[in-house]
């Protein structure tokens, strides 16, 4: 019974001993993290509290997946935490050995993190891996955690074009500056016309000479916008208001200008002559590339895009210069030389953010999304995706979202500039043509007015007089060349 015991104490302390160096050995290896939270907080469920223990696979990428003080952290490793805390279970963390995501070889094997899923040498995938249709015929794919795109990465410094010679004309647009100039005109002319029409301007068409023609009221409108007092002075009321409405229209005017012209010089947006994948290709000063088996480089290989056609066979006839093995190492190029990398948008904003002297071009092509690599068949391809909705509609994938990208870079890289739009001016316009408006009216009772008094003089109808009163102030240099000609052959 003795020997019995004994025996049964020995194999016990053999089995802890051997448990212990194993667990050792697994924490000395540099690419496997033995991970048992199941949540954000610090409390663990190890195997043996009878959790299922899943291997997960995953590539180092900033933001998704880095390596802090020994030990991982990032966006993925946010998401597989709060999956392990609803649905129960433990995990092992190990980085992917090749450092591929996943492609089919010459050899027709798959490499990277779709190759290990596929020699079960990992239970699921939880990193930026792009969901593709070649992938998806091996492997299953959860719903995706994030959205993105492929779009261009670039240098500010390297796609800067000199100012044009017209840049001043910038900050409004054309239909702006088009209204602008049909507003001078107009006003110009209702000067021209109010001052004509106005007795309390020119009294005595046939004795007087009116100062407002149609020369110095340009020269007027002119001078509000350059903000100088220019002669004639307006004297009758009806003039005033259109002087005063335009000054203070063209008072807005250039502090809108100022403002728009301001922003336009502080950003580099309207600079940016590589806008499109199409610029792209047509530029010779920048090279292009993208990751090295990455799903962005096999999906301009499968498009029928004349342009992503281009684009594939400058890639393929250029790999060894070209494509790049890391994200770190393409934005590295970016940053030294004259290079432009393609790739997931959403991991170029961060770069943007990160490094602000990066800039992502506008156009973003082939929307797809990150999701969660699994066996196929898989029991747990549903559950993780049940449960990624389920952080989505709760508002914490956009938790994880704005903690991981956000930077003090962030909101500079994404600024945006735009010409000035008419519709930004319209209530100012309105307020132009109301005050041409009452300008019109108010000397059209001037004259009103003079026309009912003299009416009464001459006896004579007031619309008669009122008639003839327009008729003299509009025709005046015919009337004065009648009167002229009457008066010459008078005295002869």
């Amino acid at each position: 019974m003795d020997k019995g015991l004994h025996f049964t104490f020995h194999v016990i302390t053999t089995m802890l001993l051997l448990r212990g160096s194993s667990q050792a050995g697994e924490k000395n290896d540099p690419k496997m993290w033995a991970a048992s939270k199941s949540g954000f907080g610090t409390d663990s469920r190890g195997p043996g509290e009878g959790l299922p223990t899943l291997t997960v696979t995953t590539i180092l990428e900033d933001p998704y997946v880095m390596v802090r003080s020994a030990e991982l952290e990032g966006y993925c490793i946010d998401l597989l935490k709060a999956l392990a805390a609803m649905l129960h279970f433990s995990y092992k963390v190990k980085v992917v050995g090749d450092g591929q995501y996943g492609a089919v070889s010459p050899t027709g094997n798959w490499t990277g993190m779709i190759g290990e899923i596929l020699r079960q040498e990992a239970d699921i995938a939880v990193a930026p891996l792009t969901v593709t249709s070649a992938r998806e015929e091996v492997v299953s794919f959860t719903t995706p955690f994030l959205q993105t795109g492929i779009g261009i990465l670039l240098r500010k410094d390297t796609v800067s074009q000199e100012m044009s010679f017209f840049h001043f004309l910038a900050p409004f647009s054309k239909e702006t500056w088009t209204g602008l100039l049909f507003a001078y005109v107009l006003t110009c002319f209702c000067l021209f016309l109010v001052a004509r029409l106005s007795p309390c301007e020119w009294n005595e068409p046939k004795n007087e000479e009116n100062h407002f023609t149609f020369l110095n009221s340009l020269w007027f409108g002119a001078g509000a916008l350059a903000l100088q007092g220019v002669t004639p002075q307006p004297k009758a009321l009806s003039v005033r208001v259109i002087a005063a409405v335009w000054w203070l229209f063209t008072i807005a005017l250039l502090a809108a200008y100022i403002a728009n012209f301001t922003a336009l010089l502080s950003s580099g947006s309207e600079q940016l002559p590589i806008q499109t994948f199409e610029d792209l290709v047509k530029q010779r000063k920048l090279e292009f590339g993208t990751l090295e088996g990455s799903s962005t480089f096999y999906y301009f290989k499968n498009s029928k895009n004349p342009i992503h056609q281009m684009i594939y066979e400058y890639m393929d006839k250029r790999r060894d210069q070209v494509l790049v093995k890391t994200y770190q190492e393409a934005v590295q190029r970016v940053l030294e030389s004259n290079y432009a990398f393609i790739g997931e948008s959403i991991s170029q904003d961060l770069a943007a953010a990160r490094h602000c002297d990066l800039i992502r071009a506008p156009e973003v092509i082939g929307a797809r999304g990150f999701g969660i690599a699994t066996t196929q068949a898989s029991l747990w391809t549903k559950k993780l995706s049940v449960a990624v909705l389920k952080l989505r509609e709760s508002g914490d994938l956009d938790y994880l979202r704005n903690k991981w990208w956000e930077t003090s870079c962030l909101h500079k890289s994404r600024e945006r500039w735009s010409p000035l739009q008419p519709q930004a001016l319209g209530g100012l316009f309105l307020t132009l043509a109301i005050g041409l408006a009452l300008g019109v009216i108010a000397a059209v009772v001037e004259l009103s007015n003079k026309s009912r008094h003299a009416a009464g003089h001459v006896k004579k109808s007031c619309c008669s007089v009122f008639t003839e009163e327009m008729c003299t102030r509009l025709r005046i240099k015919e009337n004065t060349r009648q009167s002229q000609e009457t008066s010459g052959r008078a005295n002869a």
